[in-house]
């Protein structure tokens, strides 16, 4: 994978094609309500729809395909505030409420390609022939099996809020916020058009006897291909076929945060905060979420976070120095993960993490600004981090790393910027950052073969160094600029995410981050 990773080598057995539409409008009412408060109203509608077809198993083999994807999201948001201030500035208040409205629905085609026995037979080793679908079936050949897997959810959500900050002496302020969030979802999965005949073959075969005992479980899982296998068959309460569902999720959550301030002369302001956060759960909107009478649903996420920090502007405001640890406990916390062969979301009882962030802006002249950043952080499953669950997934994570957590990143920034006569203005800005090692997969250790804790391969990435650079020339007033720019000038290649390839045992695929990238940017104001 490292050289095909490093030459961007990917294969296909037809073009892909993406086509996005999205459209939004967003407003903003201010009403001053006297001299100390004003009413606010924030107003956004969206509409996102886009087309997908691709070959999903990533290789000139022709497999399995995704003949389209369609999907369609709508959004729309109103939220209403009134914040002012009283005790001669000394109370800053806000209330207000929120709401949200957000309808998703998605069509999902997929086909079986016409080698997709011939890549069976080769997963079997060959040990039953070059298309052991058709001999165990009697004859039924899958190249050609179409399905259409239909999914929506409609999620509702309001929520009141607070954010108060009072001086309780000079320098010394507090903060309390308090959110109330009541969150509710509809989810379905349905099926469309289905033309899936090897799937019932199969299972009639097994039934029958006529599939060899070490044979049944594979011969299961690719004859049944969970993207394609027909929904709610009587098999369906023996095997883990796909299931249709319907059902709600309901929850709400206070979420709030309490903050405490102190600002000295210099000034330097030091704190101490804690939040107690949280996000929804929802819908595994996948065929297989169903499976085996499992809950297609998942749990909330909540998070309990403190930090101290110190903030600090130094030699006449020439240099701010921002300097922060922090922990944050993590109780159910969301995991997607690809498998291979299905989507799947699940939670993990606990998470940590905790760490250092240093940020600092120096500026030795009003022409010139560095700006620095480190960032330590120790984010990873505890070793009881399943609680009392007993599932393989959520076993193998315990011990572990979170996925893209580096253990430190670090940037190094510099803007140059002069006027040149009395009516341009021309700057240079640079930025170097730097990670260490990462981990890009969901699992770290394969959940199979949980004794023996093997790594699965390419989930490390290896610590880089990526360098962006962007000059401009433009109107002193900002009217107009003309920008060039290059990101990742040393074409650095890293991994973002690295997954098991559908349908090959063994095989791993992944998708590359940004490679070397220059262009011209011409921005406008007006």
């Amino acid at each position: 994978m490292d050289n095909a990773v490093d030459n961007r080598i990917a294969t296909v057995n037809f073009e892909p094609i993406t086509q996005v539409e999205n459209w939004g409008i967003t407003g903003e009412i201010e009403i001053p309500l006297g001299s100390a408060a004003d009413l606010i109203y924030i107003g956004s509608y969206r509409e996102f729809d886009s087309f997908e077809a691709y070959d999903s198993d990533f290789s000139g083999l022709d497999v399995f395909n995704v003949t389209g994807n369609t999907t369609a999201i709508e959004t729309m948001t109103h939220e209403l505030r009134i914040q002012g201030d009283a005790w001669g500035g000394r109370l800053s208040w806000l209330i207000g409420g929120y709401y949200s409205d957000e309808d998703i629905t998605q069509a999902a085609s997929f086909q079986l390609g016409t080698q997709y026995d011939n890549l069976v037979g080769a997963l079997f080793g060959g040990a039953a022939g070059p298309a052991p679908l058709q001999l165990f079936s009697g004859g039924v050949n899958p190249a050609g099996t179409t399905n259409t897997n239909l999914y929506s959810q409609s999620s509702t959500s309001w929520s009141v809020f607070t954010h108060n900050t009072l001086e309780l002496a000079p320098g010394l302020d507090f903060t309390l916020g308090l959110r109330w969030s009541d969150e509710s979802k509809d989810g379905a999965f349905a099926q469309g058009n289905n033309n899936n005949q090897i799937c019932p073959a199969i299972l009639a075969s097994i039934g029958a006897g006529r599939v060899p005992g070490p044979l049944v479980t594979p011969v299961f899982g690719t004859g049944c291909f969970a993207f394609t296998a027909p929904a709610d068959l009587p098999a369906a309460a023996v095997f883990p076929l796909p299931r249709t569902f319907a059902d709600t999720f309901e929850d709400d959550e206070l979420i709030y945060t309490v903050k405490l301030a102190y600002e000295f002369a210099a000034p330097i302001n030091v704190y101490a905060s804690f939040t107690h956060g949280y996000k929804s759960g929802g819908f595994n909107l996948d065929s297989t979420a169903a499976a085996g009478g499992a809950d297609p649903r998942f749990l909330s996420e909540e998070v309990d976070a403190y930090e101290i920090g110190m903030k600090a502007r130094l030699l006449d405001r020439a240099v701010t120095l921002n300097v922060a640890a922090f922990r944050e406990e993590f109780s159910n916390f969301q995991v997607l993960e690809f498998t291979g062969a299905q989507f799947t979301t699940f939670n993990v009882p606990k998470a940590n993490t905790q760490g250092l962030e240093i940020e600092s802006t120096i500026r030795p002249s009003d022409e010139l600004t560095f700006n620095l950043g480190l960032t330590y952080t120790d984010a990873s499953y505890p070793n009881d981090c399943n609680g009392t669950q007993t599932a393989p997934n959520v076993l193998a994570l315990c011990g572990n790393s979170l996925t893209n957590a580096p253990e430190f990143v670090g940037i190094v920034g510099a803007l140059y910027e002069r006027e040149v006569g009395n009516s341009l203005r021309f700057f240079l800005t640079g930025q170097v950052r730097m990670e260490s090692d990462r981990r890009t997969s969901t699992q770290a250790v394969d959940p199979a073969n949980l004794a023996a804790r093997i790594p699965v391969p390419f989930d490390q990435q290896d610590g880089n160094i990526k360098v962006n650079l962007r000059a401009g020339l433009g109107d002193i007033d900002k009217a107009w600029t003309v920008e060039a720019f290059v990101n990742n000038l040393t074409n650095e290649i890293t991994r973002g995410v690295t997954f098991n390839t559908v349908l090959r045992s063994g095989s791993r695929s992944a998708f590359i981050q940004e490679p070397r990238s220059y262009g011209i940017t011409v921005r406008g104001e007006f």
